[in-house]
């Protein structure tokens, strides 16, 4: 990781003095923080515990004009073997507050969504039921307005603190999002999330529990949870479902490498073990391009591609 266009240690240096040096490392393993458990190094990996830590870091490195991505749960990411040569920000380590106030449950974006959904059910509120089994973080998911089972972010979202692309602080309610199908404004402007508010509803607490045992059962029937993978790989194309054009297509099972379509969910790319981001990379252009030639329709990732 030589080739970094910036000075990485005045950088770690001065990284360090805003979120203390033992939260900046350097040639962080990204397979390490991604779910299809791939990718190479990043440069520089911080690890920012509150709003003004985060905007600073990223104050910081425009101005050394470091590349920089902020990550969550890496749970729609495949980074490139040779890895990152910029710095990430993470935000699952440090900023994970949560705290209800009457029917509102504020979560900081680090939160991943499988607790967010835990502490719903244990103060009584229900609506985010449906995020149980999603892997991703609170960030992460109103980034690109995650759902499941047929409830999605929009439906609770009440409104979020993010940073706007020149470094100010905004709360943006969610009607001004332009939530849709694995898109909002938050991705399409390069806001990062600081935290998200959502309005639930008072409901049993076993209620809520058995509804999120169901929607576990049925992802564990369905869903290849025993092995690494970034979730469903393509997006929902129209009229059509991906995993049947892709199991239509007989590709369930094809693999390269240590990386396979799922045999049990033919939406699904998996690390069968010891897979590279070349041989995910080359399942998921297999996929697209057999697709393609066999019904015409192209599919696109949900994934996204880093390095």
């Amino acid at each position: 990781m030589s080739d970094q266009a910036f000075d990485r240690n005045a950088l770690a240096t001065r990284l360090g003095t805003i979120v203390g040096a033992e939260h900046v490392i350097r040639d962080e393993p990204l397979s390490e923080h991604t779910t299809f458990e791939v990718g190479g190094p990043a440069a520089l990996f911080v690890m920012p515990g509150n709003a003004d830590e985060l905007s600073t870091v990223l104050e910081a490195c425009r101005e050394a004009a470091a590349p920089h991505f902020v990550l969550g749960c890496g749970s729609d990411l495949l980074v490139a073997d040779k890895g990152y040569p910029g710095v990430i920000v993470s935000l699952t380590e440090r900023l994970t507050h949560m705290e209800a106030h009457d029917n509102v449950l504020v979560c900081e974006a680090g939160v991943s969504l499988k607790n967010a959904a835990a502490k719903a059910c244990e103060l009584g509120l229900g609506g985010l039921e449906f995020a149980c089994g999603i892997p991703g973080s609170v960030g992460g998911a109103c980034f690109m307005n995650a759902g499941a089972y047929d409830g999605c972010i929009a439906d609770v979202l009440q409104a979020v603190d993010v940073l706007l692309a020149d470094g100010s602080l905004a709360t943006i309610g969610v009607d001004d999002l332009a939530l849709g199908y694995r898109k909002s404004r938050i991705a399409d402007e390069g806001m990062v999330v600081i935290s998200a508010a959502f309005g639930l509803t008072p409901t049993d607490r076993p209620q809520i529990q058995a509804k999120m045992d169901d929607l576990t059962r049925r992802r564990e029937e369905k869903q290849p949870l025993e092995l690494p993978s970034a979730g469903s790989t393509f997006k929902r194309p129209e009229g059509y479902f991906a995993g049947k054009l892709i199991s239509d297509a007989g590709l369930k099972g094809w693999r390269s490498g240590g990386a396979a379509v799922s045999e049990k969910h033919a939406g699904f790319v998996v690390n069968v073990g010891g897979a590279s981001a070349a041989d995910v990379h080359a399942v998921i252009e297999h996929v697209q391009d057999e697709v393609e030639r066999q019904f015409g329709v192209r599919l696109q990732p949900e994934v996204r591609f880093l390095g």
